[in-house]
């Protein structure tokens, strides 16, 4: 089996770490803190956020360093609108051409998510939410799709852990859930496109929420116009 290059190696843990929320948006990555951690030299590190930076994962701000992204309100809202208008499309195929074993796989999520929300366990409800939703974009039948809603859910995914942390926003979620799943299953592609974007939209519509619970999590970041949290 081919070796996987060093470069690759670091951007996939980093990529993790990032949106498993270790690395929060705003904060400084220090390459040779980095290169101390993976055990590697600096140019598989410069390599690896070169690639992130790419993704839209990190920015590197000349003189000042590389910091995990941190979106604006409105550049925020701009890319949830994205996502839900990709969600939705992916659900409406999924609906068309989903297949049983999928399906029971979905359901599967489905009751995971359930039993986080009524444990009130944000972290695990996320990794059950995450592949209910990845589940959905894999059953579109469409590759580029599924790459492209792939890719962003990367970038965002760190802000839709946060928003997990919202009074209800768990409860609420599952039976958002539910409702996609639902008309998914029943083959309603008109259904299943409309709740999987009112789905994401709702998100949107919590930014309010979302600022005020941000204070609370993220740490202080050098200036870098209007932020989430400012």
């Amino acid at each position: 089996m081919a070796r996987v290059p060093e470069s690759q190696r670091v951007r996939d843990a980093l990529e993790n770490a990032v949106v498993d929320g270790r690395y929060r948006p705003g904060e400084r990555l220090d390459p040779a803190q980095l290169a101390r951690e993976f055990g590697c030299s600096r140019t598989p590190i410069r390599e690896a956020l070169q690639a992130l930076e790419r993704s839209g994962l990190v920015q590197i701000r000349p003189k000042q360093g590389t910091y995990v992204t941190e979106l604006s309100v409105p550049e925020l809202a701009e890319r949830f609108e994205v996502m839900a208008e990709l969600e939705g499309m992916a659900a409406r195929l999924s609906a068309r051409r989903i297949e049983h074993r999928a399906l029971d796989d979905l359901e599967r999520a489905l009751r995971e998510c359930e039993e986080h929300a009524t444990a009130g366990d944000a972290d695990r409800y996320y990794y059950a939410n995450a592949l209910f939703h990845d589940i959905v974009y894999d059953s579109c039948g469409n590759t580029y799709l599924r790459q492209q809603t792939h890719a962003l859910k990367r970038v965002l995914q760190p802000y839709r852990r946060l928003q997990l942390r919202v009074p209800d926003r768990m409860r609420r979620s599952l039976a958002e859930h539910r409702q996609i799943a639902d008309a998914i299953r029943d083959g309603d592609a008109e259904a299943a496109e409309n709740a999987a974007r009112d789905h994401v939209l709702v998100q949107v519509k919590e930014f309010s929420h979302l600022v005020r619970t941000w204070k609370h999590l993220s740490r202080p970041v050098p200036p870098a116009g209007e932020r989430v949290g400012s």
